[in-house]
Order: structure tokens, then C-alpha cells, then sequence
């Protein structure tokens, strides 16, 4: 772990966290990464269930996730009854302070507390406040549960996932999730930005996962209303840009050679010893090498089958055609470009043993983001915390005593 410059980009920004799991979580890790300070409110003797997640190693806690070290580090963990009054009361005591407020409850949840857009934002006239939810926070869907994997499944990722003789597929991870709280990141530095620059007062951003889902299917849509076009599941082929496919070698790997640029296609088929193909007008545009994809797909796959792994790079790299093994993690924590890239950082448990937790992205040149300390103990910081507030040891003691913390 690095320390964090003292000019973080985002250095003196107060975030409160109201959230669980993922897409909320997430969003307020990346503002803790370059330097906020994100004060994480979970529940008392509960926590985050993201905590119990996945694979779990042995702390004085119990057990905890590994996902949790990576997602909630940089983070201050405070534990408050969000049910009972004293405990919405502190909230709105750090509201008054904060400049983001990030949440991922259903629709209508914080109203009921008593922390709804209209209370915080009385309190706080220049909060920002990023509402992570299903489907928004108005339309006839709003009060639905949904989570990253409906959010996938409306906003059309899953209906194009797959081979088009089998159902559809999800990805390997929580895509949806996470793609909604990379939107609820910019949103929120938007927000400041509009605050700060344009003497604007604050706002909510308002992230729907299905609309952020959709927000990333590119051009289906106009295709579906100018042509009729249904976009459907191509398996490992890009559609209507030829080639770009997953192939397996002689000793049976995978990867994916993408050859798609007219001058690229050319340096391949040369590469292969098709000359005849990269010089074949009909191939010289996109347009004609997808009218005869099968056919190219056939011979590339014939060409790499015929060969092994790194064969198959090398005589790529040579001819500058893009390539790549399909990564598993065992590739990655070895490979020259993650370790140039400082992409695998090395960081402690709390029993002292070394482990690997990714970098963090994006990089900036001035101002890094960097980790500086991994994911709490559960209500870590809630004394500290309440002491600013001005809470002294006998006023905590009595709110632990009535459950408030």
C-alpha cells in the first residue's frame, strides 16, 4: 500500500455512505481511492453483508470477505440504527457536514427514515446526493427490488450475451453493478463541479442500473428504428466487424485475434501466408470482409489450431496485429504488463500475512489515487467519528447501551 499524496484530487471532499453490497459501494470506494473521505454508516452487530461474501479468511471479527478488504478500503466504518431516532439523528449531524451522500436503498427506504432528499437537502443545501437504485427513483417500476443481474437483463446486456443456439449468459462478475457506479461516480463529480464552478446549489443524481446498462448498447437502438434491426447473441464474434473472434490454439488455449482494421486484416493474412486474401479487393473493407465471415473465421481458426500459444503471439506482435491469450488471474499476477502497470498491489491482512489486491484505475499523472489502509473492523471509526461531532465517551457509552450504535 502507498500513502496518498497530500493533493488527492479529491482531498477535503466528505462522503456519507448509506449502502450495501455493490453498485452503492462501489461508487463511493472510487471518490475514497482518490482521497475522499468516506465515512461508510453500517448497522449495528450486522454490518455490510458484503462483508460474508465470497471467499472468507479467518480475523479477529470471525471471518471476512476478501471482496471487502478491496471494497471498502480507504473507508471509515461507523455503525448506526438507521430505525432508531438518535441514530437518524447522527446522520443528519454528518449530512450538515458532507458534500456526497451515496445510497443504494430501494426507493422510499431513507423517506421512511426520515432521511429523504427533502430533509438533506434543507440540512444541507449543497449536498449532492447519488441514489443508486433498480430503476430510479420515479416511473411506474421505481419501488421494484432489482439488482445488477435485472439491471443487465432489461438494459439489454444479457439478451445479446451468449451463442445464439443456447440461453443467454451473464458475465463472470457483477458487471451491472459496476457499471452503475462508475455513472454515479461521474454524476456526483459533475454535481461538484456544477456547485463549485457555476455557483449552483446541490442536487441528486439519480442512477437507474437498467439505464445505466443501457447506456453502454451502443448503437442498437437507432439500428432497431431506422432498419428493424434486433441485435441477437453472435457468441465470441463481434458482430458486423470481421474478424474479431476467439480462436483455440494446437495446445488448447484460447485467445482472441482482433484484425478488423482494413490495414491490420492486410498484415495478417500476410502473416498466414494469405496473400492472396489481403490482396483480394472485396476484403479491403469492413463491409466485404463481413459478407464473408464464415469463411475467414474458418481459416483463421484452421491457421491457430495448427499452431501453439505463443507461436501464434509472436508472429501477431510481428506484424502488429492485436492479440491476446485469454487471461485467467494466474496469468495476471505474473504478467510484465499488470506488474509495469503497478496494477497488483501488496498490502497486509489484519494477521499480518501478504496478499494482492488490484491497483487502482484510472491513473493520473499528478494526482494517483492509491490505497491507505484496506476495508475496517465493523464501527472501526465510531468513536473517532462521534467524538468530532462532539459526542463525549459517556454519550457513547449510553448510545451503545440503547442499541443507537
Amino acid at each position: 500500500m502507498t500513502a496518498s499524496p497530500a493533493t488527492s484530487p479529491l482531498a477535503g471532499v466528505k462522503v456519507i455512505e448509506l449502502g450495501t453490497l455493490i453498485a452503492g459501494p462501489f461508487c463511493s470506494r472510487i471518490l475514497a481511492e482518490f482521497g475522499a473521505e468516506v465515512i461508510k454508516i453500517e448497522a449495528p452487530g450486522e454490518g455490510d453483508p458484503l462483508r460474508k461474501w465470497r471467499k472468507l479468511y479467518p480475523t479477529a471479527e470471525g471471518e471476512t470477505s476478501l471482496w471487502w478488504f478491496v471494497q471498502a478500503r480507504n473507508k471509515k466504518s461507523v455503525t448506526i440504527n438507521l430505525k432508531h431516532p438518535k441514530g437518524v439523528e447522527i446522520v443528519k449531524q454528518l449530512v450538515r457536514e458532507a458534500d456526497i451522500v451515496v445510497e443504494n436503498f430501494r426507493p422510499g427506504v431513507l423517506e421512511k427514515l426520515g432521511l429523504g432528499w427533502d430533509v438533506l437537502a434543507e440540512l444541507n443545501p449543497g449536498l449532492v446526493m447519488v441514489r443508486l437504485s433498480g430503476f430510479g427513483q420515479t416511473g411506474p417500476m421505481a419501488n421494484q427490488p432489482g439488482f445488477g443481474a435485472i439491471g443487465e437483463s432489461m438494459g439489454g446486456l444479457r439478451y445479446i450475451t451468449g451463442y445464439p443456439d443456447r440461453a443467454p449468459v451473464k458475465t463472470g462478475v457483477s458487471i451491472g453493478d459496476s457499471i452503475a457506479a462508475l455513472w454515479g461516480a461521474i454524476g456526483a463529480l459533475m454535481a461538484l463541479r456544477h456547485r463549485e464552478v457555476n455557483g449552483g446549489t446541490g442536487q441528486v443524481v439519480d442512477v437507474a442500473l437498467y439505464e445505466a446498462v443501457f447506456a453502454m448498447m451502443e448503437s442498437m437502438v437507432p439500428e432497431f428504428d431506422v432498419f428493424g434491426f434486433i441485435r441477437e447473441r453472435t457468441g465470441n464474434v463481434m458482430p458486423g466487424i470481421t474478424p474479431s473472434n476467439t480462436h483455440t490454439t494446437k495446445d488448447g488455449k484460447h485467445l482472441i485475434i482482433g484484425a478488423n482494421g482494413d490495414a491490420i486484416f492486410k498484415r495478417l493474412m500476410r502473416s498466414i501466408g494469405r496473400d492472396d486474401l489481403a490482396d483480394d479487393p472485396q476484403l479491403a473493407s469492413n463491409a466485404g470482409r463481413d459478407a464473408r465471415a464464415a469463411e475467414l473465421y474458418a481459416i483463421i481458426d484452421e491457421w491457430v489450431a495448427a499452431n501453439d500459444m505463443e507461436t501464434i503471439l509472436r508472429i501477431a506482435a510481428s506484424a502488429d496485429v492485436p492479440a491476446s491469450r485469454i487471461y485467467s488471474v494466474a496469468d495476471m499476477v505474473s504478467d510484465p504488463q499488470f506488474l509495469a502497470r503497478q496494477m497488483l498491489e501488496k498490502a497486509q491482512l489484519p494477521d499480518g500475512k501478504e496478499f494482492l489486491l488490484p491497483g487502482v484505475v484510472p491513473k493520473l499523472s499528478a494526482t494517483p489515487g492509491a490505497t491507505r489502509w484496506l476495508g475496517p473492523a465493523l464501527g472501526e471509526h465510531t468513536g473517532s467519528v462521534l467524538s468530532q461531532l462532539g459526542y463525549s465517551a459517556e454519550a457513547q457509552g449510553v448510545l451503545r447501551n440503547d442499541g443507537v450504535i
